[in-house]
């Protein structure tokens, strides 16, 4: 199937304007000027199709702190029941890690006026929380902890990724690459300490 018959079942039923600017994601380029130059849409009009409102923005980083969050006591409560001390360093320092991104991202929303963040996490993260004291109580191994964190790696890898697909402001947009970068090398450890202790 060609590019074209593919972005055109997709694109079907929406204004000129917004399949051109749908065009111009699946390229992964901008073709703002280009198009401004070529047409006879106001930038106005272009940046009316292309803005995300300042309580989009909002809600997007609230999203990412309450996975912050989830991770933050995730790592720590797992980081308590680690038997390897090298490992149970590591869990301590991604808790005060989390806690830094959060304290970022709060600075970040309180210069768009948003100054009462969220400071409970997800109810996923309440559950996977209590799942993993429940196998530590159990005696989980460290194996079986490293899965769970882990996981708690994914939805904060997902969360980013959800994140950075919205169209947000430039300052937003650079600190949660920074960050996402890092939470995908802490997934990538988790996984290589978790296939070592099989």
């Amino acid at each position: 199937m060609n590019n074209a018959a593919s972005t055109g079942n997709k694109t079907a039923g929406l204004a000129p304007l917004q399949v051109w600017i749908f065009n111009c994601r699946a390229k992964r380029r901008l073709c703002w000027l280009t198009y401004f130059r070529k047409s006879n849409h106001t930038r106005k009009d272009i940046m009316a199709a292309h803005t995300i409102t300042n309580e989009e923005i909002k809600n997007t980083l609230h999203s990412v702190i309450e996975t912050l969050i989830d991770g933050q006591e995730g790592f720590q409560k797992i980081g308590e029941h680690l038997k390897d001390d090298t490992l149970k360093q590591y869990f301590l320092a991604e808790s005060l890690k989390r806690a830094q991104f959060r304290g970022e991202i709060e600075t970040l929303l309180h210069t768009k006026g948003d100054h009462d963040p969220k400071e409970s996490g997800t109810a996923s993260g309440a559950l996977r929380r209590a799942w993993g004291d429940l196998k530590a109580r159990l005696g989980g191994s460290d194996h079986t902890l490293l899965e769970t964190a882990e996981q708690g790696e994914d939805a904060a890898k997902k969360a980013y990724k959800e994140a950075l697909e919205k169209e947000l402001p430039l300052p937003a947009h650079q600190l949660l690459s920074t960050q996402y970068a890092h939470i995908q090398q802490s997934h990538d450890y988790l996984k290589a300490a978790r296939d070592s202790q099989k």
